[in-house]
């Protein structure tokens, strides 16, 4: 396996990937001044030679999005053994599961998904590619979580929410409408505080 980026989400999947037994051949970095993480070499563009699955460790959504349509290699994913996944689910390509992540029967989760430390994805819910789940956050059953979408720490959606694409859900929150595309909503009850338009958040297929 090959990752790239090099960062503190990094090493995290590192580790995953320790606990899975899959080597690690190198990671991949722009950042010139990263020689090794981890006891990992780092290099800065990838072998033309290449066949290692990789991928993409970098926390950030937009980025992730931004990098998957441009590297043309095989993705892999990289899941924690202490996760409790349901055999009745599905998990896309490029997506990292983390440690003591629950996920119920009739789930499908997206390409390139981070599901954080100790979040719960209940059962039937849908999470589109590119969306974070950070740790502790918890969705009950028939949740729709759209593309490139941050679920903050902590926050809850109750169940049978559809969350719109590109959407920040701020740490706590306590979700019990349906939020539009590109709404950041935060409190309890969650509450739009303004939307998101800057580009950085418009990576379209």
């Amino acid at each position: 396996m090959i990752l790239y980026g090099a960062s503190g989400h990094a090493k995290v999947i590192i580790e995953i990937l320790e606990q899975q037994c899959i080597p690690i051949t190198n990671l991949i970095d722009a950042n010139t001044n990263i020689k090794t993480l981890l006891g990992y070499p780092v290099l800065n563009k990838i072998s033309p030679d290449c066949n290692d699955e990789f991928i993409i460790s970098i926390g950030n959504n937009a980025v992730r999005k931004k990098l998957a349509t441009e590297i043309s290699q095989t993705f892999g994913r990289a899941i924690h053994p202490s996760a409790v996944i349901s055999p009745r689910c599905e998990i896309g390509v490029g997506t990292a599961v983390m440690a003591s992540v629950a996920i119920n029967s009739g789930t499908c989760v997206g390409n390139h998904v981070i599901l954080n430390t100790n979040c719960v994805v209940d059962h039937d819910c849908k999470i589109d590619d590119f969306v974070h789940i950070s740790p502790n956050a918890a969705l009950a059953g028939n949740v729709t979580v759209g593309q490139g979408t941050h679920i903050g720490m902590g926050s809850c959606i109750i169940q049978g929410r559809k969350i719109g694409k590109w959407c920040v859900i701020g740490a706590g929150a306590v979700i019990i409408r349906d939020m539009p595309d590109f709404a950041v909503a935060v409190g309890n009850p969650g509450k739009i505080i303004k939307y998101n338009q800057s580009e950085k958040y418009i990576y379209e297929s």
